[in-house]
């Protein structure tokens, strides 16, 4: 019996067919044409479009599971199917690697991907499935977002949970209060560890629910504390440090004068005999709600009655001081709740907006300098007031903020290729080097971006800048802002871009704004990244992470695999040296595996450099030459050995795992041994008494470590085999068994460490 897993099933392909089977089988094709032509769209089945969200989806798969759960419905014909179906199409759409096939291939792109033939009870949609997802202040975090969140600047308070953890559940109405009572002073998410395990197994998290408390740059911090809201509160407060002054007549004009001369505000609580002020614990929560925008201070007028009557207070208030107001008349804001958050919203409208940017100005402002910039058309874009507040969080990265109205400055906006509301990073290079942001709308969404961009070295590419001809390669993403997978694959494109800084460029283009430059490069699907070196373009294959796209352009820098055609295979492969072996990888582009395999057989022609050659065969551009050398199913490794008198000889891979170091193993025990098994005779004879140099390694059937060396030994041999060490004093021998240890080293990442260790 066979079992099978996504990452390790063959993509099946079928067998020329002969004889009388031939016309079954076109019948059997027909009818299997007919079948997927009324295949209904997974986009259409859960009701959403293709732009949708991980969340968007979610939310409308619980509202299809709750309507139409076959729980619900036990006598409707075909239910059972039907919910498959849709669970089915639930389970691909938010799958990062299943949606991205599905987009560009359908459902042939999903043949590799084993199925879940089943659902849950309609008790675990309605109470278990999505918990947080419809709520306003809880935001749910999964693998697309999460490190974006917490990276941000900003405060987060995240509740892991698990959905069928009662614990969880019995949280779920305080986390909920909770959030609201916290709102506009730090973030509360929650991180679903039955959907986002991958994030939870990053974290350790091992016991549910747990809560941690995260910020750039500081410590992560675990709450321990019971599960009452005020305890939640008293422990996320220790951590608000936001200084609340007490204002007297010995510092009270000092410090707005200071402040006001920095362009920051002043919120005073007004404490007398009548009236409501503040509370400590509010005028604490509003510094950590303003941080960075206004000071937050309170002045006692029962001690200081002539003072308050300066400022014509008589009872109890709370006022905003502006410094942007000249008049005195107008500096002065009298608030009237004693709502935090109503204060910190009447306080946000009052302050000044953020840089306004014209044409003339525009060059010498960003051209120098790190700007974060809305482009709006009449509408307030980044000018909403919550948006202040990203003056603070990327000050620290000297990131100005400012806004355009392309209504006023179309020429501006149409030279940069604007053409709807946008929020662009200039990175202080130059008025080109810029990219352009198309995420959502949160403001931790929108300061991770700017972060992000800032550091990294991708710039947004037009007709004039594309890189066709330039001297130094390019790797370019084409995308269209509606495609959640373009956007998933951003981040990893600018951590790529850190990475290899200095040896490629990156540059990203928009095929809904030059629709011209995509046809041209035959693109038909969305992400899709191309290579420009001058001459030659490279479509890109592999992961989108940022690990394989380093992969694949040091690949093609320093090319380890050998691209095969028919012609090629034939001379090289069929016809190599009777000492020559090859690994071949006959592949399609559509396979998932395939895809899996690409990093992990780069890996193994780097191990084997010198040793075996390595190649792959494209069965989806040759596909009668793979059904000629009876290809089966993808990937199918093969391995050439030293051909001697059978060149057409060669052994299939049948292994459970296609990892490098696997795949090593399996190919190193067909090929003939290199070192020698030495009994003690053979020691005294050959090593101490011979005249020969030997490396020698001790082992024993029993030491794992042993184990795990010996196929980097047998590799070391078949490297040095016949090969002299031309020096007879120790240091010399010691240099050269280093050099070829870092070589070694060089091949298999794996052991480099050990081999350090050794050196």
């Amino acid at each position: 019996m066979t079992f099978f897993t996504p990452e390790r099933e063959p993509c099946r392909v079928f067998k020329r067919p002969c004889g009388n089977t031939l016309l079954a089988l076109i019948i059997i094709i027909a009818s299997l044409v007919a079948i997927s032509s009324t295949d209904e769209d997974y986009y259409g089945l859960l009701g959403v479009t293709k732009e949708a969200s991980s969340r968007e989806i979610r939310r409308a798969f619980k509202k299809h599971a709750l309507a139409t759960h076959p729980d619900t419905n036990p006598k409707s014909e075909g239910v059972h199917t039907r919910f498959l179906r849709v669970r089915r199409a639930y389970e691909v759409l938010t799958d990062e690697d299943l949606r991205r096939k599905y987009d560009r291939y359908g459902e042939k792109g999903l043949q590799d991907s084993q199925e879940i033939d089943g659902y849950r009870s309609y008790d675990f949609y309605r109470y278990d499935f999505g918990v947080y997802d419809d709520d306003l202040e809880i935001i749910t975090l999964d693998r697309e977002d999460f490190d974006m969140a917490v990276n941000s600047g900003e405060l987060w308070f995240v509740n892991f949970y698990f959905p069928n953890c009662a614990d969880c559940h019995d949280l779920e109405p305080t986390w909920r209060e909770f959030a609201k009572e916290m709102e506009g002073l730090l973030r509360v998410a929650a991180v679903d560890c039955g959907y986002s395990g991958d994030v939870c197994k990053r974290k350790g998290i091992t016991s549910y629910p747990t809560f941690l408390l995260i910020k750039a740059g500081m410590d992560e911090e675990k709450y321990l504390g019971d599960r009452s809201k005020e305890s939640l509160t008293n422990f996320t407060m220790q951590f608000v440090k936001n200084k609340v002054t007490e204002l007297w007549q010995g510092n009270v004009f000092g410090e707005i004068e200071r402040a006001f001369v920095s362009g920051i505000g002043w919120i005073i609580t007004f404490c007398a005999e009548t009236g409501d002020c503040l509370s400590s614990e509010a005028r604490q929560k509003l510094a950590g709600m303003l941080d960075g925008l206004a000071n937050v201070g309170w002045m006692d007028c029962s001690r200081q009655p002539d003072l308050c009557a300066s400022f014509d207070v008589t009872s109890s208030t709370t006022a905003y001081f502006s410094p942007s107001i000249q008049t005195e008349k107008q500096s002065t804001l009298f608030l009237q709740s004693l709502d935090t958050k109503e204060i910190y919203s009447e306080v946000l409208q009052r302050m000044p907006d953020v840089e306004t940017l014209t044409k003339d100005i525009f060059s010498d402002k960003v051209a120098r300098h790190r700007w974060l910039v809305s482009f709006s058309f009449g509408q307030a874009g980044l000018a909403s007031h919550k948006y202040k507040k990203l003056k603070v969080l990327l000050k620290d990265l000297h990131i100005q903020v400012g806004k355009v109205d392309c209504i006023t400055q179309a020429e501006l906006c149409g030279s940069l290729y604007i053409q709807e509301p946008s929020i662009v990073v200039f990175k202080g290079l130059g008025i080109n080097e810029f990219e352009i942001y198309h995420g959502g709308d949160m403001l931790y969404e929108v300061a991770s971006f700017a972060k992000d961009s800032v550091r990294a070295h991708v710039t947004t590419l037009r007709p004039g800048h594309f890189p066709s001809d330039r001297k130094e390669p390019w790797l370019v993403e084409f995308f269209i802002p509606r495609c959640p997978p373009c956007h998933t694959l951003l981040p990893e494109l600018r951590k790529a871009s850190v990475q290899l800084f200095g040896q490629v460029k990156f540059g990203t283009l928009d095929c809904t704004v030059l629709k011209e430059l995509c046809r041209k490069h035959n693109i038909r699907s969305y992400p899709t990244m191309v290579l420009f070196n001058q001459s030659s373009i490279h479509g890109y294959e592999g992961r989108h992470s940022a690990e394989g796209i380093v992969d694949f352009v040091e690949h093609l820098v320093n090319p380890v695999v050998v691209t095969l055609t028919p012609d090629t295979f034939q001379k090289l492969v069929k016809r190599r040296e009777s000492t020559e072996a090859w690994l071949v990888d006959f592949y399609v582009p559509w396979c998932g595996p395939c895809q899996a395999l690409l990093p992990e057989w780069r890996k193994v022609a780097r191990m084997f450099s010198g040793i075996v050659r390595v190649g792959t065969v494209d069965c989806g551009k040759y596909q009668s030459f793979c059904e000629q050398e009876d290809v089966q199913a993808y990937p199918e490794i093969r391995l050439f050995p030293q051909s001697g008198s059978h060149p057409d000889r060669y052994q299939s891979y049948g292994g459970w795992s296609r990892d490098a170091a696997s795949l090593r193993t399996w190919a190193l025990e067909s090929l003939p041994r290199a070192s020698e098994d030495l009994s003690p005779e053979d020691l005294r004879k050959h090593v101490y008494s011979g005249k020969e140099h030997w490396v020698l390694d001790f082992s024993a059937p029993w030491c794992e470590p042993c184990q795990d060396f010996a196929p980097e030994f047998e590799l070391l041999a078949h490297d040095q085999a016949g090969e002299p060490i031309n020096s007879r004093d120790a240091s010399g021998m010691a240099d050269a068994l280093r050099r070829h240890l870092r070589q070694l080293s060089a091949r298999s990442p794996r052991t480099s460490a050990k081999v350090k260790d050794e050196l």
